[in-house]
């Protein structure tokens, strides 16, 4: 009988070893959520920056760039629009013969610029950084309205005009602009 304790002290070590087996290693599981939450929180900055508009159907494009925080002129085929409000109507722009958007041009020169929060300041002998407009027109609009609209941004100080174009996918290996 002198075997019976020795099976007995046999299963309680092997009890105690697979209990102890069993522990769960916190730290490691603590540091695999925060390279997660790191990686998400900065792979969810690709935000859509342009409103939506039921009234605006942009035309399609295969460009790549991405939206970036800037003054959003709306064109449909009633409104123009600046940063959401309604600065003229279409059918009296169209039925001007001026060359630029009175209207347009004050509500472009009277909107702060949106400033990035990536940005450092300039330095004070620094030129000011080109201001920058993003246009999105209905794939409808005319084109004489189209270049009004341009012609009175490039009038208001905007240097770096952009077209919001909905994005589509191109052909496996894109042509090189010429």
């Amino acid at each position: 009988m002198a075997s019976s304790p020795s099976l007995r002290e046999r299963r309680r070590r092997r009890q105690a070893r697979q209990k102890k087996g069993m522990t769960l290693n916190i730290v490691s599981l603590i540091d695999i959520f925060t390279v997660l939450v790191f990686f998400l929180l900065l792979n969810s900055t690709e935000l859509e920056l342009l409103p939506e508009s039921k009234d605006v159907r942009l035309p399609e494009s295969v460009a790549e760039t991405r939206a970036k925080e800037t003054i959003v002129v709306m064109v449909n085929n009633n409104d123009i629009l600046v940063q959401g409000a309604v600065v003229a109507h279409v059918d009296d722009v169209m039925k001007s013969d001026d060359r630029t958007i009175l209207a347009l041009k004050t509500a472009l020169q009277n909107t702060p610029t949106p400033v990035a929060a990536a940005t450092t300041p300039p330095a004070p002998d620094a030129p000011p950084p080109p201001r920058e407009v993003t246009i999105m027109g209905d794939r409808e609009i005319p084109y004489r309205l189209l270049k009004k609209v341009l012609a009175t941004c490039t009038e208001s100080d905007y240097s770096k005009l952009s077209l919001a174009v909905l994005q589509k996918s191109g052909p496996a290996h894109p042509r090189p602009a010429s």
